[in-house]
Formats: C-alpha cells, structure tokens, sequence
C-alpha cells in the first residue's frame, strides 16, 4: 500500500482552499466552542471583515446581534444534537449582517442560511452556509406581480374595462354562497342595451364598440360599493351583482341606471324602437328554497330581463312581475 507523500497532502489542502474561495457564497466552519476556525474569501467584502481578523473567535462575539437568533439556536442544535437546521426565512430574511460588496451602508441582503454538524477526527464541528438571495426574491416577486397582473387581466373584458364573464361567475358564486352563510341578502341584474342589432347596423362595429364601452361605464359608475360588481355578461348583455341587497333596494338602483343611461341622450338608430339608447333590465334577488344557486338566480334575472323587452324596453322588471314597474 502506497502512502500519500506530504507534498501530496500540502497540494490538495491548497487546491481545497481555493476551490472553497471560489464558492458563490458565505463558508463558515465552527469549532465545538463557537470558535471560527474556516472563513472563505466570499465574506469578507460583504462584511469587511478578513479571515485573518476572525479565525480563532466565537462567531457570536464576531457578529453579536446573532445572540438569541435562530442561527445561534442552530448552531447549538448541531453542536450538542447533531441536528441540520434550514432557518425560515420568515422568521428574519437578513440574519447575518451582510451586504452588497463593497456597499457597507446599505440594508442586509435577503440570505437563505443552513446549519450542519459534521466531525472530523473525533472532533465535532458546524458548517455555517450563506446564500445571497435577494435576487432570487426580487425574480419570485416580479414572476408574481406578473402572475397577478395576467390573473388580473384574464378577469377583464378586454373592450369595456369591466369584470367579465369568468368574474361574473366566480363573484356571483362566491356572494351567493356569503349570504347563504350569514343569511344576507343579495340581488341580481342582468341589463340590455335596447335594439343594439339596429345600432350596430347603422353605426358600425366601432361605433357599436363605442356605445358598449360608455354603457358598461355607466352602469359600473352607478355601483359605489366595493363588493359590488359590474360585468360585461356577453354580447350587448351586462350584469351587475348586489350583496346586501334586498328586491326593493335592487329595483331602485336598477331604475336609476336605466335613467342614467337615457340621460345620456346618445343617439340611436333609426330603426331603434327608441331615438336614444335605453336599456330593459332585469331583476332577481335570492329565496330560499327557489332562487339558492346562482343558475336559478341567472335564469329568474333573464326571465324578468325578456318581460322588460316584451314590455315596451328601457323599463325594469323584478322577477315575480307581470311587466314593467
């Protein structure tokens, strides 16, 4: 059996030191007392401090505010128990005070640290590992934002600002279910733009895009509540659903979007049934027993919907109704 030459030795200590200086972050190697007996290069121009300055000191003596932090606690943990710790970034996202290189005014970089026991030689030592991951936050948040901001879009009609139909179900289902929990009211209206076919004939898809787009901020304008919601339903269809709405107070809501919209005084077609774009609107509020999902609730509203046009249009009609109000 062939025995390692010293210089053999000498050689791949040198070659594991470098190869340590070259990591992409913070190294540090505890004795059983605490004491610093590795630090590579990459922490120095991140705290000023050079191994030279530190080797041979207690870690918590080299940098006191780690005291009574999670890193201290696994640090005992891995001493005395053998125990690896991953600290939660929850807890403190900057335990060391490390910053930028070369920037040692700045706020402490975002780190993801790791503790672990190790022995060698019968001695037991443990391995204190740092990552700089401010970036990988900083790309997290923007892949979020940016998650967010596409959720955010896919729940708006493209054309008119408002929520869509996907919203529409999703807040209806939503409401629908809050007020069956607690017993609450909540009202539906499902609204028509009077003889739109005739508008669009007449003026055009830019113009019949155009009247759309007024509409739909006119019956968005008339909902002050936050919980409130104004969707474009399809077509020339919206829908407007009211938590905490009773049938009267629906209807008269309803009334004063139908008189906003004709206050408007837009011009219609000549072939409208009307000389100024109006709208019909429907009303349905919940029942228990009747109208408790939102399909019953949609189907009583578009029911009171087509009793408005067959009743002359630009009126509001509530679910149970003959005819118009």
């Amino acid at each position: 059996m062939n025995t390692p030459k010293p210089e053999a030795g000498a050689a791949a200590a040198q070659l594991a030191a470098r190869a340590l200086n070259l990591v992409n972050g913070g190294v540090i190697v505890l004795d059983a007392d605490q004491r610093i007996v590795l630090w590579n290069s990459w922490l120095t121009p991140r705290c000023g401090r050079a191994a030279t300055r530190v080797l041979g000191h207690p870690l918590f003596d080299v940098f006191p505010s780690l005291r009574g932090s999670r890193v201290e606690a696994a640090v005992l943990a891995a001493l005395a128990e053998d125990t690896t710790t991953a600290i939660p970034q929850s807890d403190n996202p900057s335990p060391f005070p490390l910053r930028a290189a070369g920037s040692f005014d700045g706020p402490a970089f975002e780190q993801a640290v790791t503790v672990s026991p190790f022995r060698e030689d019968g001695q037991t030592f443990c391995l204190v590992e740092i990552r700089d991951v401010s970036g990988t936050v900083e790309r997290e948040k923007r892949l979020l934002d940016h998650a967010e901001s596409m959720r955010a879009r896919s729940y708006v009609d493209g054309l008119t600002g408002i929520a869509n139909r996907r919203y529409f179900d999703v807040a209806l289902d939503r409401e629908l279910r809050r007020a069956q929990r607690l017993g609450g009211a909540l009202s539906l209206l499902l609204t028509d733009i009077d003889s739109f076919k005739a508008y669009n004939d007449h003026f055009g898809h830019q113009g019949g895009d155009a009247c759309l787009s007024t509409v739909a901020q006119a019956l968005a304008s008339k909902l002050k509540r936050p919980a409130d919601v104004a969707a474009r339903y399809g077509g020339e269809e919206f829908a407007a659903i009211l938590p905490d709405t009773d049938a009267a107070q629906a209807r008269q809501l309803a009334e004063n979007i139908r008189e906003y919209v004709a206050s408007l005084n837009l011009p219609h077609a000549p072939a409208a049934v009307h000389p100024r774009v109006t709208l019909s609107i429907g009303v349905a509020s919940i029942e228990k027993g009747r109208l408790d999902d939102p399909k019953a609730l949609i189907e009583a509203a578009d029911q009171a919907l087509y009793a408005a046009k067959r009743g002359g249009r630009n009126c509001v009609v509530v679910d149970g109704e003959a005819g118009p109000a």
